[in-house]
């Protein structure tokens, strides 16, 4: 079974766990979500990852696109005057397909846009567990070898991470710095200002370079 099935069978993206986690964050950022629309998109936005290899090389990064294209097709309307496109995955353009697709700072980043707001809640959703429910998930599937291995490497995606002190000597260890910077990142970006923490991910092999076409 891949890390991405894994991950959303009993990991760190459980289907049945971490979706309560995103609702209990966004009525913590933004009060409660009576749009059963966003309930929808605290389900699925992370589904993408079922089938992946790994959670964060160039496939691992492209999972929203999924779960966009899906909410864009069932609350977005007629058929989009544009898509996202990045590498072979493309998105429509539209309110609920882009708050499900930039729920990822990377690739938010990537396309020059504002994190959605589902992002500050998906990361604030990873703080509000409890170590102890979090932690033995991401053994029990493996993801916490790549997890660390990425917050260890100063010039990687989690540069920043990695440089606010020694590299975490336990799995425990790893997971409060992990999870107090999520927090942090959540609530600074709160308001929707500009993300200058996340560092440009490079681009796929065979990527479009366009933003939308």
């Amino acid at each position: 079974m891949r890390l991405g099935t894994k991950s959303v069978l009993y990991g760190a993206h459980a289907f049945w766990l971490h979706p309560w986690f995103v609702a209990l964050a966004w009525w913590r950022l933004y009060g409660f979500p009576w749009d059963p629309r966003l309930w929808v998109a605290f389900l699925i936005h992370d589904l993408g990852y079922w089938g992946r290899a790994n959670m964060d090389d160039e496939l691992g990064e492209l999972h929203p696109f999924p779960a966009a294209r899906l909410m864009g097709r069932l609350f977005d309307g007629a058929r989009p005057a544009a898509i996202w496109r990045r590498g072979s995955e493309t998105a429509p353009v539209g309110r609920w397909a882009d708050l499900v697709l930039f729920h990822s700072r990377f690739l938010s980043r990537h396309f020059g846009v504002r994190p959605s707001r589902l992002c500050m809640a998906d990361k604030l959703a990873v703080a509000l567990e409890p170590w102890w429910l979090y932690l033995p998930r991401v053994i029990a599937t493996g993801e916490v070898t790549e997890y660390m291995a990425l917050a260890r490497d100063p010039a990687g995606k989690y540069g920043r991470e990695s440089r606010r002190g020694p590299a975490a000597q336990s799995r425990r260890e790893w997971c409060t710095r992990m999870q107090g910077y999520c927090r942090a990142w959540a609530l600074e970006h709160r308001d929707g200002r500009r993300d200058t923490w996340t560092p440009a991910a490079p681009p796929p092999a065979d990527d479009a370079g366009a933003n939308h076409a």
